[in-house]
Parts: C-alpha cells; sequence; structure tokens
C-alpha cells in the first residue's frame, strides 16, 4: 500500500514508523526539512519537503497513485483543505485530524465526506473515551471495550501476594475459564505467552475477559475491585471537558483550573460539578478540597510534568486510581515506573485509530499500547479465510500473536485450542509488529 502521510510531528513519526514495519510505501511530507532529516534517519520512508496544502508539492509526493492520505499537521484548516486537494488529484482514502468536535456530529460528518474528506480523527474524543474506560474499570492499568464490552482487555500489574503468580498460563485454564492471559510485560519487554509460561510478580500482563468474569479476574491478579464515585480533574482542557460530558451524571466531580477565564467557561457549561480556580500543584489546596476523599485522579493539564508530579501526590494522599495525560513520549516510561494507573498519550491515541485504514481486512478495533511494542485489533472473520479453516490449535497462528477471545452475535467467549472461528466473528488479537502482517493475511479469503 502507498501512503502519504502530511505532518512531521509526533502523530505523523509514530504512526510513519508503526506502518514501515510491514513495508507500506510510506511518503512523508512537511515544510520542515529539519523534522524529516531526522526521521528518514530512523524509518526506511521516503520523503518530500512541502506543504500539505500546496497542489505541486502534493503531486511531488504521488499522492495520484496514493491508497492511503493522513493530513496530520497540528493545523485542522490545512488537514481538511489538504484532503480535499488530495482527492481530487487522485488519492484514494483521506482522513484528516480535527480539533472541533462540532464536525463529528451526524449532520456535518456527511458533508466533509461529500468534500472529499472520508474520515475525521478527533484525538480528544478518543482520550476521553480511555479515561472514561480507566475510570469504570479502576483496579487496570488498561482497560478496553470491545464491541461495546462483550469482551475486555485488561493490563494488571500482578502483586506478589496474587493467587496466579508462579503459575503457567496452563495452570491458570484450568481453574479460570473466563479470561486469557495474551501478553506479558516484563523488564520493559514485551512477551506473547504460550501455555508453559509463567506469570511472575511485577509482571504487567494483558488479559481478555467476557464482562462475567471480571470480578474472578481481580481476584486471581490480587486486586481489589472497587467502585468509583467522587473525582477530580486537575486541568480544565478540552480533553477534560469531553469526559466530564460522558461522566457528570454518574459521579461527583470536582475541576481544578488555574485560569479563571476558563473555569467560568467550564461552569457555565457544566452545572452539576464544581470548578475550582488555583494551581493543582499546590498540595494544601489538593488536601483543602479533599483529595483524600477522591476515588479517582484524572490530570490533563499541558505539562506531563505537572501530570506525573500531581499523580503521586494523589497516590501518597490514598486515591487509588490516576490517570495522567502524558504527551511527552520521553515520560512515558517513567510514568509507569513511578505506579501512575493509567497514562494517556493522544498521539498514540490517534496513531492505533488511524492505522485500522492501513490493513486490508475488516478490522473494527485496535488499541496501541504505549508501554508495550504490541497492538489489540478486534477482526472480522469471513468465510474463506484461513483463520476459518480449523480449529485454532491446527491453523499455524503466527508465533507472535495471541488470539484472546471471539466475540460472535451477542455472545462472546474465551478461545481455547479447540476453537472454530466462523464466518461473521469479531476476533480479538494480540500482536508484534513482526506478526501484523501475517495476520492480516489469515483474515483475507485465498
Amino acid at each position: 500500500m502507498k501512503v502519504v502521510i502530511a505532518g512531521a510531528g509526533e502523530v505523523g513519526t509514530h504512526l510513519a514508523s508503526m506502518l514501515s514495519r510491514e513495508n507500506h510505501d510510506i511518503i512523508l511530507l512537511d515544510d520542515n526539512n529539519n523534522k524529516l532529516e531526522r526521521i528518514a534517519n530512523q524509518v526506511d520512508l521516503m520523503t518530500v519537503n512541502g506543504a500539505a496544502n500546496s497542489i505541486a508539492d502534493l503531486k511531488s509526493a504521488g499522492i495520484s497513485k496514493a491508497d492511503l492520505f493522513i493530513a496530520v499537521t497540528p493545523y485542522e484548516s490545512r488537514n481538511i483543505l489538504a484532503c480535499i486537494l488530495a482527492k481530487d488529484l487522485g488519492a484514494g482514502k483521506t482522513l484528516a485530524r480535527i480539533n472541533n468536535a462540532e464536525y463529528l456530529t451526524r449532520i456535518n460528518k456527511p458533508r466533509f465526506k461529500e468534500l472529499g474528506v472520508d474520515e475525521l480523527i478527533y484525538p480528544e474524543t478518543l482520550a476521553a473515551k480511555e479515561i472514561i474506560a480507566s475510570v469504570k474499570q479502576p483496579g487496570a492499568r488498561v482497560t478496553h471495550e470491545f464491541s461495546g464490552g462483550k469482551l475486555i482487555l485488561f493490563g494488571i500489574k500482578i502483586r506478589s501476594n496474587a493467587p496466579i503468580v508462579n503459575q503457567t498460563l496452563s495452570e491458570i485454564a484450568e481453574t479460570s475459564k473466563g479470561f486469557r492471559a495474551v501478553a506479558i510485560t516484563r523488564n520493559h519487554s514485551t512477551i506473547i505467552p504460550k501455555g508453559k509460561d509463567i506469570i511472575l510478580a511485577d509482571d504487567v500482563v494483558y488479559f481478555i475477559t467476557s464482562p462475567n468474569s471480571v470480578i474472578d479476574l481481580y481476584e486471581k491478579a490480587g486486586k481489589e475491585y472497587f467502585g468509583v464515585k467522587n473525582i477530580m480533574f486537575l486541568g480544565g482542557s478540552r480533553i477534560a471537558q469531553k469526559t466530564i460530558e460522558k461522566l457528570q451524571d454518574q459521579f461527583n466531580i470536582k475541576v481544578i483550573e488555574k485560569d479563571k477565564e476558563r473555569c467560568q467557561q467550564i461552569a457555565d457549561r457544566f452545572s452539576n460539578i464544581l470548578v475550582i480556580n488555583g494551581d493543582g500543584r499546590d498540595l494544601d489546596l489538593l488536601k483543602e478540597e479533599g483529595i483524600e476523599k477522591m476515588d479517582a485522579f484524572v490530570a490533563v493539564t499541558g505539562n506531563s510534568e505537572s501530570n506525573i508530579l500531581t499523580c503521586q501526590l494523589a497516590k501518597k494522599m490514598g486515591v487509588k486510581r490516576t490517570v495522567a495525560e502524558i504527551e511527552n513520549i520521553d515520560f512515558i516510561s517513567l510514568a509507569e515506573e513511578v505506579g501512575i494507573g493509567t497514562v494517556i498519550n493522544k498521539k498514540f491515541i490517534a496513531a492505533s485509530f488511524i492505522y485500522r485504514f492501513s490493513m486490508t481486512s475488516e478490522i473494527s478495533s485496535i488499541k496501541c499500547l504505549s508501554a508495550t511494542e504490541a497492538e489489540v485489533f478486534e477482526l472480522v472473520a469471513r468465510d474463506g479465510s484461513k483463520i476459518t479453516s480449523g480449529q485454532v490449535k491446527d491453523i499455524n497462528f503466527p508465533e507472535n500473536a495471541n488470539i484472546g477471545g471471539v466475540i460472535r452475535g451477542d455472545q462472546s467467549f474465551i478461545v481455547t485450542g479447540e476453537t472454530q472461528i466462523k464466518d461473521g466473528d469479531r476476533v480479538v488479537i494480540f500482536a508484534l509488529p513482526a506478526a501484523i502482517k501475517k495476520i492480516d493475511k489469515f483474515f483475507n479469503k485465498k
């Protein structure tokens, strides 16, 4: 597939790096030659120095032969115009990063499609969904729902007192049929485990589970399942506001924001939350506003360091669930090491959303995990594809991938070696980059 990416910022470069692993023909277009030189030294791709909204520069990038055009510059209007021009010049599918949620409404979205913009990516909305999932499942570092929650991904740090410590996956499967370990992060490396692999203390283990097995999973992983009622947000950013939209009727919410004008805007917009004007890095202010009584603390300011610091303070004050927005990629591993509950990175989230359009098989969902090298896919099986050719144990599935579960109609179940995948099944797969191209072939018809 030939892919042209306009914008060599962190989203564009991360996406280019992901796609280059699968031998796609990548062309990266940007008007900053220094950025292009940096990425060209790290990733196998072609660069074009030019503007995304220039017809001549788009032609130089070979836009007429592009199967996929992705505009992720920092400028919304430039991205939209670039997609319109790219489509008119012959590009296959076009995607534009936007900063205005109004464009995503049912009335407005078709208008952009008519203009030539096939997909709109609004990272703040995607990030808000991640925070909501984290707050609703507070015992895990990572959560992601498939097919409306019929299967759920949990990333859980295993403590030394967990019942499954030092057990093999086969031993765990004998007593727990409702969940399956599909990946393990250990010492900054990702393992795709098989039946003989052992779970150790301090592993971060990624499980696929059905909703009715969540309590069992928490118990076996040594986690306390607790409800969240009181949430404190540090920062009234767009991410915070998109999250509050969905949570305000279910939780008691308090927002601390140092910008007085933004405080007023938030207070005017949400009548049933409490907005405090102040600096959330002030421990006395946090104590005064009752941080000890909070079940969850969500730091979504524009400063990664502040978000990490305040989450650490919140944990010391007894808050069980912390969520930090960390846009500086270099700080993500630090946040994991100091025990920040959930890390939110808009760039990774946006790249995950876009990545699905590069695959030829039918894909319903994808999540790239910031703390691992792997991705999680929800792929649709079709009759005649290799994935439906026999029982899972007999189809020679790639080594660097695991099938976690299957959604069949309204039912979901965890996969075993005897499972036969059928036409129309939605299959949840955890895979390292080396296996992704092979997986794509399993889901394409012969």
